[in-house]
């Protein structure tokens, strides 16, 4: 590389590289701390995390998130976009790379960190997991090691915010000693084709003997001109180089000089001795029969914590709201502006709010499953099960984050190489019960499921809302099963996933974790739900014509005549006004479609809003039921809808319209978002449209079985 003289105040460029699951992500948190960005690199649907450090009082460092990747050797998208920015291929120029490798794996850790080294660019070897490898008998002589390599190498715990100091020392000094770059190479690379390498930097001076030889690899990827692309051919023919045959030769040379640095700076327990409390925990969590027991008792607990420890809170935020409506009702004057506070406002805040417990405690449980270790293995029981419906282990990880959010779970397919595994994990993924859903579940449990157990422990809701969660897996299960059929792409795959020792949780992390999707959800999510709750009040408010003023005129006669029941006129006339309006004339119209569903035109009016996003329809509820309902002694939402009725006088939710509702809920495709990403993801609309199709179809039908089976 160059020598480069930095402009004064101009920030340092940084660039965060490693394996997956090496603590890169964690170390660059701590660097950054909340002063982070996300966005996408150009031209390719990868995301692309950056943020901002102070190194010294007098330097500031631009730090770049790579994505995490085994070798300089990319096959998914991208472990390309790591390997472009570390060849000088991309338009982000990293002044420094800060290689991270895991001490506990650190021999296969320290072939990428070799590769590295070998491009001939300033860099600096952080190593993680020093606590992992220390309780695993494990002991690294870093003098030695940083001897070895040629390059610095800094002992961090982004955890315990230890090493983070030396670290930035080290970046610094490498960056002021004019951006040197490692002396000596780790192996002898031109060795590998020597004729080759000479000719490429005749035409290239700049490069090092290793990066020489990636431009006769992968030249065709990179921004060349057609007479160097030609000519870069003509020198791999005349010299007859073989890039597998490179390629092998060099790994072999590489790990052959690790094990010699290995048998010098590191010291390791006899394997025949050790008997990790890992091994012993995975013969149980990973037995044929107990794991998948284990893993379903596990699932069954998560959500039925969520209702064991969010009924509280969310009881008091309800009541809390519904005693600030009453309140602002009987205080301020009786007008249009009261209404849309009371019935707009106030309603949209409250179905937002009301549910932030259970959100919170939802991720909340997730994240300590990830920080233990057990999420991996969940991927890996799953994985005999996922290729017989057309899938692999890998397609597991983007299933179980669609619990959370569709949206990302579908952008983390891109780790998955096989290109039908990848579209079929994106067209099944929104099967599974999203956190948007939750609330919707919420409500209709409690209103159509009794609060009972199970042999005196078992709560029957929580085992319908597992239930809803599994439906969804299974479901989609059984589409990629027929759909594998019709898609045909023939490639193989292979499974392979490293499994990583069990730990105890960070729990300073999951507060953060909850508090950070909690304001993703009411900032997020609530823009989009107070929005349709401000229409929906206008819509329920105003009507045709008018339309409203014959209502009131007709009940105003009626309330005249002697002898009226003016409390029932009055529950009445709300009702009428209700109907009359642009929102019960949406909602009429499409009822007959779904009244064989057990729905009435108020829910109509509810699914169509929920097409926005699913959790609108608690908001939609809310608002309908405000405007709707005349009676003041019923202040919670639950209440209104139990006590609603039909013109003939039955209840609108019964147990057959109740779980009808929730099946639609669980295979609908309500969320435009997800549609979007579907659509960059795949780079075409026919797969979302197929998508919003078949899931749509889906959900009718079923919900017709189920209401029809019930009724």
């Amino acid at each position: 590389m160059q020598t480069i003289k930095r402009v004064k105040n101009e920030k340092l460029h940084i660039a965060l590289v490693g394996n997956p699951n090496s603590g890169k992500s964690s170390l660059f948190n701590c660097l950054t701390g909340l002063n982070q960005q996300v966005g996408n690199f150009p031209g390719v649907t990868v995301d692309k995390k950056t943020g901002t450090t102070s190194l010294s009082p007098s330097l500031q460092a631009q730090i770049i998130d790579l994505p995490g990747t085994y070798s300089l050797y990319p096959r998914r998208e991208d472990e390309w976009v790591s390997y472009k920015v570390l060849l000088d291929q991309d338009n982000l120029k990293a002044d420094v790379v800060v290689a991270v490798a895991d001490a506990s794996n650190l021999k296969r850790n320290l072939l990428f960190c070799t590769q590295i080294i070998d491009l001939k660019v300033p860099v600096v070897i952080a190593l993680t997991m020093m606590d992992m490898a220390k309780r695993k008998g494990i002991k690294i002589d870093i003098a030695t090691l940083e001897r070895e390599l040629g390059v610095p190498v800094v002992a961090v715990n982004p955890r315990k915010n230890k090493g983070i100091a030396q670290l930035k020392k080290a970046i610094e000094q490498t960056s002021q000693r004019l951006y040197q770059s490692p002396v000596r190479d780790f192996i002898d690379n031109n060795a590998l084709s020597p004729a080759s390498i000479e000719e490429v930097k005749q035409h290239f001076p700049q490069l090092s003997d290793y990066t020489a030889i990636h431009y006769l690899i992968n030249h065709e990827s990179f921004d060349l001109n057609e007479t160097m692309q030609k000519t870069i051919e003509d020198i791999e023919i005349k010299n007859k180089f073989n890039p597998t045959k490179a390629q092998a030769e060099e790994i072999l040379q590489r790990y052959s000089r690790i094990r010699q640095i290995m048998q010098q700076a590191v010291s390791e327990p006899d394997p025949l001795q050790k008997s990790l409390f890992t091994e012993r925990l995975d013969n149980v969590l990973l037995h044929r029969v107990w794991g998948y027991l284990i893993l379903l008792g596990v699932l069954f607990l998560l959500f039925q914590s969520v209702f064991w420890l969010a009924q509280f809170p969310m009881d008091w935020i309800e009541l809390g709201f519904a005693k600030l409506s009453q309140g602002l009702s009987s205080s301020l004057p009786d007008n249009r502006w009261t209404d849309l506070l009371i019935n707009g406002v106030i309603a949209g805040i409250g179905g937002i709010l009301m549910f932030v417990p259970q959100i919170m405690i939802l991720f909340g449980l997730i994240t300590l499953l990830e920080d233990t270790g057990y999420m991996a293995r969940i991927s890996f029981l799953s994985d005999r099960m996922m290729r017989s419906v057309g899938l692999n282990g890998k397609s597991v990880m983007p299933m179980i984050s669609g619990f959370a959010c569709a949206v990302p779970a579908i952008m983390s397919a891109r780790n998955i190489e096989n290109r039908k595994e990848r579209l079929l994990t994106i067209l099944i993924t929104p099967l599974m019960s999203c956190s948007a859903r939750l609330p919707v579940y919420t409500i209709l449990i409690g209103l159509v499921i009794p609060k009972t157990y199970l042999l005196g422990f078992l709560g029957v809701q929580g085992v319908v809302m597992m239930g809803l969660y599994l439906l969804g897996l299974v479901m989609a299960l059984i589409v990629s099963y027929v759909a594998k059929w019709f898609i045909n792409i023939k490639e193989k795959s292979f499974f392979i996933l490293e499994l990583p020792t069990y730990r105890s949780p960070r729990w300073n992390n999951v507060l953060p974790t909850m508090v950070n999707k909690a304001r993703i959800f009411v900032f997020d999510a609530g823009k989009v739900i107070m929005i349709i709750s401000l229409v929906l009040w206008a819509l329920c408010s105003f009507g045709p014509g008018n339309s409203m003023q014959k209502v009131s005129q007709r009940f105003e006669q009626l309330k005249s005549q002697p002898g009226a029941n003016a409390t029932q006129l009055d529950k009445d006339f709300q009702t009428a006004k209700l109907e009359s309006s642009y929102a019960g004339i949406l909602g009429k119209t499409i009822e007959p479609a779904i009244a064989p569903l057990g729905y009435d035109w108020k829910i109509g009016i509810a699914l169509i809003t929920s097409f926005a996003a699913r959790e609108v329809f608690v908001g939609t509820m809310a608002t309908l039921y405000s405007v709707g309902d005349a009676d003041e002694g019923s202040l919670l939402l639950k209440e209104k809808m139990k006590t609603a009725v039909r013109p003939d006088g039955k209840p609108v939710f019964n147990l057959a319209s109740g779980l009808s509702l929730m099946i639609f809920y669980v295979f609908a495709m309500q969320c435009m978002s997800t549609l979007a990403v579907v659509k960059r993801e795949t780079k075409s609309w026919k797969w979302p449209v197929i998508q919003l199709i078949y899931m749509t179809a889906l959900a009718y039908l079923m919900s017709w079985v189920v209401y029809n089976l019930f009724k």
